[in-house]
């Protein structure tokens, strides 16, 4: 049995689709079925360490993104045949997805930020890709959705078959993220960074409006004036789709000199970012699953996050909630997290708590399970 593996729109495995990517290739079985990966030639040592055993052949030499749509749409069917695939997985399927498949096809999908909103704030595909979207999802033998949010999405939105979905959440890396003992220093060292606690912060692309940094520059302005603390925000993500606009409103903000963007931050020192963190604040708008807070909640930092999209199917009883698109409201919840000691401890323990019930492992597992019964078939 051999599975192609397509590894377009993983980000080069630096986002959360590449991290999800990078988990699953880690717990292949060396024996059984053979994949193989495919993509873009930039990113043929993306995955090299996470999985050297498996072959990696570039494909779609055309930059961007409608030219790697249209290779999927017109050069991927011949491209399946011409490598004698058996089963095609696609795991980032909301992003790039061919329109028909001459060999089963499995998809994940993280989220449907495509439809979310009005035309001015979703992510744009284009007139033509848009159309024919909801069919490629629809012409998938199975689709794994990583929440049951998404499930209903796919199910409302595009009208897939409930029948041909799958939930299975995504993991938590807890050999990575765990609770580490808190120093009295007044600096976290992450090279090249240097963080002066304490420090509030949001792991995320830096991306308008959908992650809702402004408002969150808002409710930290509030947040200052009403506690007179001396935190600072630190936002660690890549700039993406309207990153000058949120930096913009960074610069205009009465605590600019408290804000501080990191860029891309390397995944291997997310841990340690975490953990020197008073709490992380996920503000969001639209999240198909939201691991920053699980991963938060992993290393024993508790969390502030929008009651919205999958945010409370993720975070359930162990997060304090509030209402992403009013800043007073946000600003009350991490006054109350800063102040009241008692919930404080209560948001730890439930976010240690609740971080156990999401693991790789099973995530894996399930996974490929659900590959191997699709191609079986």
């Amino acid at each position: 049995m051999k599975i192609g593996i397509d590894t377009f729109a993983s980000d080069g495995g630096k986002s959360g689709v590449g991290t999800y990517l990078h988990q699953l290739l880690k717990r292949i079985p060396p024996s059984g079925a053979r994949f193989e990966l495919f993509g873009w030639d930039l990113d043929r040592f993306a995955f090299s360490q996470t999985a050297p055993d498996i072959e990696f052949i570039p494909q779609c030499f055309v930059s961007g993104r409608t030219a790697n749509s249209l290779w999927h749409f017109f050069k991927y069917p011949k491209f399946s045949r011409s490598r004698e695939y058996d089963g095609c997985f696609f795991p980032a399927a909301h992003r790039r997805l061919a329109y028909n498949s001459p060999c089963p096809s499995i998809g994940t999908v993280h989220d449907m930020a495509v439809f979310w909103g009005n035309m001015r704030t979703r992510e744009h595909l284009g007139p033509a890709l848009r159309m024919l979207f909801p069919n490629s999802l629809r012409h998938l033998d199975r689709v794994i959705a990583v929440s049951q949010w998404v499930k209903q999405e796919l199910v409302d939105k595009v009208r897939v078959k409930e029948s041909r979905i799958e939930v299975i959440p995504n993991g938590v890396d807890l050999s990575a993220f765990y609770l580490r003992p808190r120093n009295e220093e007044s600096v976290v060292l992450i090279q090249p960074f240097s963080f002066r606690r304490p420090y509030i912060l949001y792991v995320s692309r830096i991306d308008y409006p959908v992650k809702n940094h402004v408002r969150l520059f808002k409710a930290f302005e509030i947040f200052k004036e009403r506690t007179r603390y001396p935190h600072r925000l630190v936002l660690a993500g890549a700039d993406s789709h309207g990153a000058e606009t949120v930096k913009a409103a960074a610069s205009e903000s009465r605590y600019r000199n408290d804000i501080f963007f990191t860029g891309h931050f390397p995944a291997t020192s997310l841990p340690e970012l975490y953990s020197g963190a008073e709490f992380v604040v996920f503000p969001s708008l639209y999240e198909g699953f939201g691991l920053g807070i699980l991963e938060a909640m992993a290393s024993g930092v508790p969390v502030v996050c929008a009651r919205t999209a999958s945010l409370p199917e993720t975070a359930e009883h162990a997060a304090l909630y509030f209402d992403p698109w009013n800043s007073e409201d946000m600003a009350d919840r991490m006054v109350t997290i800063t102040t009241n000691r008692e919930v404080y401890r209560e948001c730890r323990a439930l976010g240690l708590e609740r971080a156990k019930a999401f693991s790789w492992d099973r995530c894996a597992e399930r996974t490929l399970k659900v590959i191997q019964e699709t191609v079986e078939k």
